[in-house]
């Protein structure tokens, strides 16, 4: 239950309480705010003393936040996003965002979607800095780790605002140079294949449904070290659709694979949504067009009926 106080927080305060919410230590939320561990644990007990009640549990995970510490973060995004969108008005035109937005997304798409993007989205906005981190690991919006998030997956999480940009077909590929028009089963290939850093990706589980047996010969750390190795000839693998197409030296092996196959997702956090420099990068013109293309007509493929598996 949460007791009444008359205390009145300050905007220093609910930043304070919204930078140990999303780390969870003294020390991450210290460099987040510019100050020292000691600065930030005097700060939380001066404010549960004012308050009259503990915000945190703290345990050996770090700070946990309390059922008034979760309702007061819900106030508190509010007030950073308005204070945020102050700023922006202040900094700018009526129209031109400035600032710095930070994306995350995989190696995959950003070579194929984010990059491309980029260029004429800069070109409309010269005083926006984008910060790109391309990573395997899910950086957290709630956290702030990053502003906006460019994933593949079957639907956007419940507590993010998603925008569905296309949806990313997956078949098998080999270089052209090493599988010509050979109509080789293909669990007779030599693969290449994610390592155990991506293990529940759909082309592993795919794989280990349908060839349980198989043993790949090369593992790497991205979607894009596969291709990578694919297309040097170092085996066969499944790869996005989209990917494959940018690389003229690779024939597909298979029809697309319904199992493998999810939607692209743009993804923000619905506090910070609303943000001029936010909303300009996820609502720019140029992700309709650069999101992945559709897969090929069936007759583009060497072997489409080869393997009943590859096929389903």
């Amino acid at each position: 239950m949460i007791a009444r106080t008359q205390y009145k927080p300050t905007a220093d305060d609910l930043a304070l309480l919204l930078a140990l919410m999303r780390t969870g230590t003294l020390a991450e939320a210290a460099q987040r705010l510019g100050v020292d561990s000691s600065t930030v644990f005097r700060a939380v007990q001066r404010l549960e003393k004012r308050i009259g009640q503990r915000l945190f549990e703290r345990t050996r995970r770090g700070y946990l936040p309390g059922e008034l510490a979760s309702a007061l973060g819900t106030h508190a995004e509010r007030v950073e996003a308005a204070l945020e969108g102050a700023r922006g008005e202040l900094q700018c035109g009526s129209e031109e965002a400035s600032g710095l937005v930070r994306v995350t997304t995989t190696d995959t798409f950003l070579q194929a979607l984010v990059l491309p993007a980029l260029e004429p989205l800069l070109a409309a906005h010269p005083q926006l800095r984008v910060d790109i981190t391309a990573t395997n690991e899910m950086v957290s919006l709630t956290r702030r780790d990053a502003d906006i998030a460019l994933r593949a997956t079957k639907r956007a999480p419940e507590h993010l605002v998603g925008r569905q940009l296309g949806t990313v077909q997956v078949a098998v590929y080999g270089a052209t140079r090493l599988v010509g028009r050979s109509r080789k089963p293909l669990d007779a290939w030599r693969w290449v294949a994610p390592d155990e850093g991506l293990p529940e990706h759909p082309t592993v589980r795919w794989r280990r449904k349908f060839y349980p047996k198989l043993s790949p010969a090369l593992l790497v750390n991205s979607i894009g070290a596969v291709a990578d190795a694919v297309e040097q000839g170092l085996g066969i693998a499944p790869l996005p659709v989209f990917l494959a197409q940018q690389r003229q030296g690779l024939r597909a092996l298979s029809e697309p694979i319904p199992e493998c196959e999810t939607d692209l997702w743009l993804l923000t956090h619905p506090e910070s949504r609303h943000l001029r420099r936010i909303a300009a990068v996820a609502h720019h013109r140029t992700w309709a067009e650069a999101h992945p293309t559709n897969f090929p007509s069936s007759s583009a493929y060497q072997a489409a009926a080869q393997s009943p598996a590859a096929a389903r």
